[in-house]
């Protein structure tokens, strides 16, 4: 049956399946999810992944769910191109790598995501009710759908800590491959964790974030041009899959809109 996909072209948890199965030159059935119009919730979709999130991995008919676990479920099952070390200690190094990734860096790029983009496009016009219903229904992330609100938003500290954390991120890969010599994070094998940063630091770059590391940090810029000329980049980032292409009004300053 081979490998069917559950995803969101604008989902960075989806974009790092789609680079890893490009990687490995997996060939795979594509099933678009729209999050405005609920196909996430539903009960036949919550049956594959009860979590109400994107991806999932359907491999011979059996699920796969949480796009890190996907990654490396992916790597295990076709090792090659490898994109995990060896050796036993570049293995403990890419998991601490991914640790970091999915408590730092990533939840980090949802503030400005959802302020800029998602808030306005999903919640902004709904009614207080309606917000809330919708919120009943996600199986995760209550508590912070509610902390940012349908209209104002996350506070300006905490939008200014999640900028500081992907600095924090950005520093960390610049010296990580100051200090391996590169070209990738963990040296000259490209890896998992070059899979599922480049996402997190696409996004950023899509929303007008690109000074958080350039020029200043530039082994950081250097490997994400690297990252970009990678094949496997632009087949995970096809047409209208950044949120400018498809939603760059609202990635516009207020004061240079024409409304």
């Amino acid at each position: 049956m081979g490998f069917e996909l559950y995803h969101s072209d604008h989902s960075t948890c989806s974009q790092k399946v789609r680079i890893c199965l490009a990687e490995k030159g997996l060939d795979w059935e594509s099933h678009v999810l729209h999050f405005a119009s609920g196909d996430h919730l539903t009960p036949e979709y919550l049956k594959l992944n009860p979590n109400g999130v994107v991806p999932t991995l359907i491999h011979d008919g059996e699920p796969v769910i949480e796009s890190s676990v996907i990654v490396e479920y992916l790597d295990e099952i076709h090792p090659e191109p490898a994109l995990s070390p060896a050796d036993a200690l570049g293995r403990a190094r890419l998991r601490s790598w991914m640790r970091y990734m999915e408590e730092v860096p990533t939840p980090a790029v949802r503030v400005p995501s959802f302020n800029k983009v998602f808030r306005p496009l999903r919640y902004e016009n709904a009614t207080e009710e309606e917000f809330e219903a919708r919120i009943e229904k996600m199986p995760l992330r209550k508590a912070f759908y509610r902390r940012m609100g349908r209209i104002d938003g996350f506070s300006e500290v905490e939008m200014d800590n999640a900028i500081a954390q992907i600095r924090q991120t950005c520093e960390r890969i610049d010296a990580a491959i100051r200090e391996t010599g590169g070209p990738w994070i963990l040296g000259d094998q490209y890896t998992l964790i070059d899979v599922t940063l480049t996402p997190l630091i696409q996004r950023m770059a899509d929303m007008g974030y690109a000074p958080i590391w350039d020029p200043d940090l530039p082994e950081m810029t250097a490997w994400f041009e690297r990252i970009k000329a990678r094949p496997s980049f632009d087949q995970a980032f096809y047409a209208n899959t950044n949120l400018s292409e498809k939603y760059g009004e609202y990635l516009t300053p207020e004061e240079d809109r024409d409304d």
